[in-house]
């Protein structure tokens, strides 16, 4: 039995997708949760639904109506987390409306595919960019910078209160072998999986565990008849997974019952 009655926990890119997914499931247990989000400008990508499009560059309603209907406590706030001072805004406003924050789940993405080769589509037709400044940045600034100063930002105020549990959950992608087609969205979960297994070794001590978990293709809004196909025929992944089936390791992971799990990236399939 999950109860986290009594925590707070912050949640990025929170709108929709795997994020949203959480805020309502950590809710669903208990949890008060402040919802972080940020509207973002339409992809307009031919060869991705429409829908997510609609998913993206909304707001947070659908999920505070949720959480709310369901007698939960939810705050939400637009951060736009290529800020440095959103993140230390976002735990002021989860203060105040709710109390002291101690879990934190660092699922935001700065997500901007690009690749080293002279190409314009990857192999589902999706638009890719040449590596640049600007699509190293748009990753790295999100997905690397914001989720490290997340979990600082975690560490400051518990050790502040001389607090003595917490929980950190990022979510990541890709892998050691590189991410073709997304080589600054790879490095930069990359560079998140090695904040998250610092936080994991320096934090324990005060009874904090960190975790990342590597989900499978999950549907997320993204999905079309191409990719099940390839998932279909891969023997990397079982199915496409929904944005829940994600959220209910994310949400373990915060538990009790998940107090010696630490230091870990957890593939699912």
């Amino acid at each position: 039995m999950v109860d986290l009655t009594g925590h707070i926990a912050v949640v990025t890119g929170a709108n929709h997708g795997i994020g949203a997914a959480v805020a309502r499931r950590l809710a669903a247990h208990g949890a008060d949760v402040l919802v972080s989000y940020l509207r973002l400008a339409p992809l307009a990508d031919p060869a991705l639904p429409a829908a997510y499009d609609e998913a993206r560059t909304g707001g947070a309603e659908a999920v505070i109506a949720a959480i709310t209907a369901a007698g939960g406590r939810v705050v939400a706030h637009e951060a736009d987390l290529t800020d440095p001072a959103a993140v230390a805004g976002l735990f002021d406003i989860a203060e105040r409306e709710l109390g002291p924050v101690d879990i934190v789940v660092n699922n935001a993405s700065g997500w901007t595919a690009d690749t080293f080769l002279p190409r314009r589509a990857d192999a589902f037709g999706r638009g890719v960019a040449p590596l640049s400044a600007a699509t190293a940045d748009a990753n790295l600034r999100v997905d690397a910078r914001a989720g490290a100063l997340v979990i600082a930002e975690l560490a400051h105020r518990l050790v502040a209160r001389d607090g003595r549990w917490g929980r950190i959950v990022g979510l990541t992608s890709g892998g050691p072998d590189g991410f073709p087609g997304e080589a600054s969205y790879g490095a930069a979960k990359a560079a998140l999986e090695n904040y998250t297994m610092t936080a994991a070794r320096e934090l324990g001590g005060l009874g904090v565990t960190a975790n990342v978990v590597h989900p499978p293709v999950t549907d997320t809004g993204w999905i079309t008849d191409g990719v099940r196909e390839f998932v279909r025929d891969s023997d990397r992944f079982d199915h496409v997974a929904d944005p829940d089936e994600v959220a209910d390791v994310v949400t373990w992971l915060c538990s009790d019952a998940a107090r010696l799990v630490s230091g870990n990236v957890l593939r699912l399939r």
